[in-house]
């Protein structure tokens, strides 16, 4: 196992063009801006359809056709009708993280006990009230477990962005296949697994201080 390329500090530089630091820094960029964008799309729509039970069959649907999808055919369709860039790439990033984070927010909100919001609006709380003070914090667990599911996937995925000219760790393995540098291959691996690791980690430690603060401390 060739390391080499992974343990070279010239290729840690910030200063060097195509440094690791660098192609990190844009795989992340990529991967939070699909984040963002998924989570503006799906979470509202996961949200009513859970709330009034009106539209079920589109969480489950879109369940099912994330995972069918091919990201990477997607993503070739869209440099064929929007030329590259960016968008072609946001647009196929961002198929992925709808899907489990309209699941999660339906699941999450079809499972509450509805007991309680029962009493919450024997109380006098408005349908709005409901939602936000009652329904979106105890579903809160199981949507954020749906956000890591869909941060995970992202990041895992974002290589594809180096398949369209565009920078991320993807550069590594693409750019070390053409050359037939396997260390540079194996290094873009690593990072990118290890990455992903990370990001799990951290999320998981966002998600445990907001569904159970007192554990953190």
């Amino acid at each position: 196992m060739n390391l080499s390329y992974l343990f070279d500090p010239a290729h840690w530089a910030f200063s060097e063009d195509g440094s690791i630091p660098q192609l990190i820094l844009s795989h992340l960029g990529y991967t939070v801006l699909a984040l963002l964008i998924g989570t503006v799309i799906a979470l509202p729509v996961g949200l009513y359809i859970g709330h009034t039970g009106h539209g079920s069959f589109i969480a489950i649907n879109a369940g099912n056709a994330g995972r069918s999808l091919p990201t990477l055919g997607l993503l070739m369709l869209m440099v064929t009708l929007l030329g590259l860039g960016l968008t072609p790439v946001l647009i196929a990033l961002t198929v992925l993280v709808v899907p489990p984070i309209l699941t999660s927010t339906y699941a999450g909100m079809r499972s509450l006990d509805h007991r309680v919001v029962d009493a919450a609006k024997g109380m006098g709380m408005r349908p709005l009230q409901v939602l936000f003070r009652v329904e979106l914090p105890m579903a809160l667990p199981v949507i954020l477990a749906g956000f890591r599911n869909a941060a995970l996937q992202v990041v895992a995925t974002a290589t594809v962005a180096a398949a369209v000219g565009l920078g991320g760790l993807g550069r590594l393995l693409i750019d070390g296949l053409a050359v037939n540098d396997y260390s540079r291959v194996l290094a873009g691996a690593i990072v990118v697994a290890a990455l992903a690791i990370v990001l799990d980690l951290f999320l998981g430690l966002i998600q445990r201080w907001i569904v159970s603060p007192g554990l953190t401390r």
